[in-house]
């Protein structure tokens, strides 16, 4: 998990109202807002700022501030215990950001299921075997050209045409 840091692209932020107004911007899964909700009114949270990949969350008393970003929330100290409903998460360290640890969205924790097939009610269908060898192709005869002895194509040219 690897996240660029700083500013934006074009070199400005801006804050935002609310967390919602930020996670509406960000694109970010509307399954995960409770989730993100959940983290930020636990850590507490004074002030969010855009930074173009990633949404600051400034912590209001002393630490990181948190790097929210559409499949993870970055900023959480080793001995951090963050705590959403009645689960404490659990915390994996962080590639961009060495000492500081991060937790994936449930987004990207459910595992992907393709739909239930519906079951057949009716006989399957049974085909006919195949065989492995192709069909001989028939070759045909287009002729020769007289003037320059080599084999007419289909539609009766040659090489001297």
């Amino acid at each position: 998990m690897k996240e660029a840091q700083g500013p934006t692209p074009a070199g400005t932020s801006r804050p935002y109202r609310s967390l919602s107004e930020a996670l509406r911007a960000h694109r970010i899964d509307p399954t995960n807002h409770a989730f993100i909700k959940a983290i930020v009114d636990g850590i507490g949270i004074s002030s969010l700022i855009d930074r173009g990949r990633y949404i600051e969350a400034i912590r209001r008393g002393e630490g990181a501030p948190l790097h929210i970003g559409r499949t993870y929330t970055n900023g959480f100290t080793e001995d951090e215990r963050v705590v959403v409903g009645a689960v404490a998460l659990r915390l994996q360290p962080s590639e961009g950001r060495a000492p500081y640890f991060y937790v994936s969205h449930p987004t990207e924790l459910l595992p992907i299921t393709p739909p239930r097939a519906a079951k057949r009610t009716t006989t399957p269908r049974v085909s006919a075997p195949r065989s492995d060898k192709p069909k001989p192709v028939e070759e045909r005869d287009y002729g020769v050209c007289d003037v320059c002895f080599m084999v007419k194509t289909p539609a009766g040219g040659c090489g001297c045409n």
